[in-house]
Formats: C-alpha cells, structure tokens, sequence
C-alpha cells in the first residue's frame, strides 16, 4: 500500500455526501470496491491499481456513514441504504452493462444485494469473506458461528461505542488479530481507526449489526433493496475466503458454490485470514482480474 495515501474525492448520492478513492481511464468498465467492517476504501489500493491497469475504471467507496463520508442526517447506516447507494453509484459513476461489483464482509453482502436488484446493471460479481445469505442463515443456527459473531452482541448493548472506541479502538485491533492472525495490520489501522472517528461515525457503522439483528431498523422505503439481500443473483462469481480466517471459517465453500449461479468460482487464499485483500494482494488482485476479463 502506498506510504502518501491518495487524497480521496468526492461526490453526492443519493443526498449524502460519498468520498471515494479512483483509478484507471473513466472510460473503461466501471469495477466498483465496496469494504466492510471495520475497514476503510484505502484496503482496495492494490486492487484498484490493478484493475486501472488491466482497464478498468476503479471505484472505492468509504461506506455510508465511514469518514470521511459524511454521517446521514438521521445517524444510522443499515445494508438496505447501502444496496440503494450502490445502485445509485452505477450512473454516478458511469456504469454501464460492463460494470463489475467487487464486495468485501458488510461490501460482500452489499454487492450480493445489488447483483440482485440491478442485475442489468452489473455483468460480473467477486465477493469475498462474507457467503451468501442463505448459506449464512444456515450457518448462524449453530453454536460454532454463534460463538464467533460474539462482537456482533456486544454492538448491541448500551454503550457499545464507549467500549469499541477506549484506549484508541484497541477492540478494533483485537478484532483485526483475531480474524486475521498473524498479520502485522499497523499500518491498515491507520485509515480503519480514522474511518471511525468524529462525531456519529462509529454509531453509524454500528448502527449496521443493530439494524439487521432488529429488521424493524431497516427504513420501509428500502424494502425492495432488503429483499434483494435475501435473493439470489444471476451473475457469474468469484468467491474468496481466507484458508485462517477467524470470523467465518473456510469450510463455506463449498456451500457456497453450490448456490452461486452457473460459470461461478470458489477459492482459498492460503497465507490469508479474514482482510485477504491486505494479506495476500498480489494472489487475490491475480484471481480478480482473470475473472473479470475471462
């Protein structure tokens, strides 16, 4: 990763002001990079720069509510506002019927939304760390997922915040090391820490976990996009999964595949926990682009 981040820019969508990061030729097929938590757009430099020289018209967003995104007026930040972001971003950006969607954890569950609800408008989908709904509704039924999803508990009690941010979001840390152990992420923390800092950021990106735990903090006028999460999408996939990660375990593979549609691969990334992106660029940044332009 570059040592002088680049300087994001920035656009308006759907009433909220967006920054994002960009690469590559605006003319080419738009490759939207969508981060999860906790995380920030600067974990898909190396993707975006080889995406620009593959062709591409690379996009990172920082996710709703992620600084320096602005915070939404009413505070929250729930997925069904993030797959109508990312429907909207396609003409923001200059989409066309060559777009691709690439999603990582909460990005991997965005991306899976908006295959589904703009499937004319996205030709190709890689998402990594996070399955498909329906085959982590099947796995948040057992103890050994439960027990992982721990934090996600945590996010939902009072002063939850207080405790996510103390001695300079050393919760953040930890969770870094638990899910990709091994990794020296001092520098990626960096840019997650700031993407939660200031006033209302981290209540919105926590606002996430509470709104899909509590369906009824999901806004109505997003009902379509929320069924669209729940929904298969036709698109070919690339799925990713670090063979150490310790937030899902690799052995979703292969139910994964079985439910992606046909022309879809799954692979594991050895030498990589949950943050495969930051851990093994070159492989996964090798992986991503042969698919897009097979």
């Amino acid at each position: 990763m570059s040592a002088t981040p680049p300087t994001p820019a920035r656009t308006t969508v759907n009433g909220l002001e967006f920054a994002y990061l960009e690469a590559g030729p605006a003319s080419g097929p738009l490759a939207l990079c969508l981060h999860g938590f906790p995380d920030s757009a600067h974990g898909w430099q190396p993707l975006l720069a080889a995406l620009a020289d593959a062709g591409f018209h690379a996009v990172a967003p920082f996710m709703r509510g992620y600084a320096p995104t602005a915070v939404p007026a009413d505070g929250t930040s729930p997925l069904s506002a993030w797959i109508a972001d990312v429907d909207a971003m396609h003409g923001a950006f200059g989409g066309d019927e060559r777009a691709v969607i690439i999603g990582h954890d909460w990005g991997a569950l965005t991306t899976y939304g908006a295959a589904s609800f703009g499937a004319d408008k996205w030709s190709k989908v890689v998402t990594a760390s996070l399955p498909p709904t329906a085959v982590m509704a099947s796995r948040m039924g057992t103890y050994d997922q439960l027990k992982l999803f721990w934090y996600q508990y945590v996010f939902l009690t009072p002063g939850a915040e207080q405790l996510v941010e103390a001695d300079d979001f050393r919760f953040i840390e930890r969770i870094w090391g638990d899910w990709s152990p091994g990794f020296d992420a001092t520098d990626a923390l960096v840019h997650v820490k700031d993407a939660l800092r200031g006033d209302g950021h981290l209540t919105a990106t926590l606002h996430t976990y509470r709104s899909i735990h509590d369906l009824a903090l999901q806004p109505p006028e997003y009902a379509a996009q929320l069924m669209a999460m729940l929904s298969p999408h036709p698109q070919p996939t690339l799925y990713l999964h670090g063979v150490n990660d310790g937030c899902v375990w690799v052995d979703v593979l292969d139910e994964t595949l079985a439910v992606l549609p046909e022309g879809s691969r799954a692979e594991r990334i050895e030498g990589a926990g949950h943050f495969l992106q930051y851990e093994q660029a070159e492989r996964v940044n090798d992986l991503v682009v042969s698919f897009l332009r097979s």
